[in-house]
């Protein structure tokens, strides 16, 4: 399954591919889109759906996992947060690839065991499991490795949980 992995973000913007299934996983590509916080928001937006289309026409993913966005005090971070998930979405479904969304605490348990790990720890985790040299920085690009890693990981345990179901209904 290859899958791209979204960091959502008006500044920056965190993809990362990996092909993986249960309990393996490489990576592809991964990178960070990035716009100037003090540019037009409908022009910065544009420029993150064109990289978007890149990504998904250069990777062809058979999935795009984005994090959901989680409500904070600062209404403006959460919005630009919520502008770059919208573009995510769009952008795949109008190529009619499928969009998951996973939450923080999801991906930091599927990639460290634990849902409360720090960035520290995901990221020493994503290196690890993905067999880089060096860890993906920003943290934006280890954070959308993490997601590709967690939905390859989750999806492939749901197609096997599936399997065995059908196969037990005769």
């Amino acid at each position: 399954m290859r899958v791209l992995g979204v960091d959502p973000g008006l500044t920056r913007c965190g993809l990362g591919v990996v092909d993986g299934r249960l309990g393996r996983a490489r990576m592809v590509a991964v990178g960070v889109v990035r716009t100037p916080s003090d540019g037009d928001p409908g022009e910065r937006l544009v420029f993150l759906e064109r990289e978007m289309e890149g990504w998904l026409d250069r990777y062809r993913p058979d999935v795009v996992a984005v994090e959901r966005v989680f409500a904070d005090s600062n209404i403006t971070n959460v919005m630009s947060t919520a502008h770059a998930t919208a573009v995510a979405l769009l952008a795949a479904t109008k190529r009619e690839v499928p969009v998951v969304f996973h939450t923080p605490t999801e991906v930091k348990a599927a990639v460290t065991g634990s849902g409360r790990a720090d960035k520290a720890q995901v990221t020493a985790m994503v290196t690890r499991i993905l067999g880089l040299a060096s860890p993906p920085r920003p943290a934006d690009a280890a954070d959308a490795l993490a997601l590709a890693i967690c939905h390859a990981w989750r999806g492939a345990q749901s197609a096997r949980l599936d399997a065995l179901a059908k196969a037990a209904r005769g």
